[in-house]
Parts: structure tokens; sequence; C-alpha cells
């Protein structure tokens, strides 16, 4: 029985809706990377460029998410 999680590439699909609407929406406030990330408590500006480009593995989690809602005005919602 396979299951429903066994599908890498769904779950890099959604890591990448992800990555893409924190882009969009930091772009929106035209905020660079360096600023949304030192905003959001990541000091490394090369880390938040790997979550936002999936680099290495690298996505951001969901304490990331709930600290670029609150900065960027936007619903938990908005990134997925």
């Amino acid at each position: 029985m396979q299951s429903k999680f066994d599908n890498d590439e769904e779950i890099e699909e959604f890591y990448k809706l992800v990555s893409n609407n924190v882009k969009k929406y930091r772009l929106l406030k035209g905020m660079t990377q360096m600023d949304l990330g030192l905003e959001i408590g990541i000091k490394s500006v090369a880390f938040f460029s790997n979550c936002e480009s999936l680099r290495y593995g690298k996505h951001f989690n969901i304490e990331h998410i709930f600290r670029l809602s609150k900065v960027l005005d936007k619903e938990i919602c908005d990134f997925f």
C-alpha cells in the first residue's frame, strides 16, 4: 500500500508555491531579502535566499511563515 505522502514531487511543488509567494509579497513591499530576513529574525541573507529559491533543500518553516505574515501584513493562508 502506497502512502499519500510518497510523492516528493508534490511536496517540492508545495515548497515552490510558498517560496514564490514569499518573494511576490516581499517585492510588493519593496523589501530586500536582507531586510525581510532581519525583520523575521534570520540573520543570514544567504539562508533567506536559499529558502526563497529552494537551494540546498532549504525552505521556510511554519515559524518563518508566521513571522512573514506579520511583517508583510498577509494572512498565513496567503502563502499557500
